[in-house]
């Protein structure tokens, strides 16, 4: 699934679920929630990186991402003209 087709199925999840109705600030807390849970298992994998915890850590980035791209949906941000926008700078900067 490319980053236009995830932007809609996040769009669509989020009207059955009843999501769309929370404000940029609540998605953004959501995000930053998700980002802790994310570090947590980050955590437990450098600990102990059986596969389990390696499915876990991968559940977490989703979530991670799905509330970036459910944010990016509350502003009207067009992830993929985005990325492709940034990549463009990106090959031309210099991080000297």
């Amino acid at each position: 699934m490319d980053a236009a087709a995830f932007q809609q199925y996040v769009r669509k999840f989020s009207e059955i679920k009843g999501f769309d109705t929370s404000t940029i600030e609540q998605r953004m807390l959501y995000l930053m929630t998700e980002v802790g849970e994310l570090s947590k298992e980050v955590l437990s994998v450098s600990f102990h990186p059986d596969a389990e915890r390696k499915a876990n850590l991968g559940y977490e980035m989703y979530d991670v991402v799905w509330n970036i791209f459910d944010l990016a949906n509350k502003l009207d941000i067009d992830l993929e003209q985005a990325f492709r926008e940034k990549r463009e700078i990106n090959d031309h900067r210099n991080w000297d």
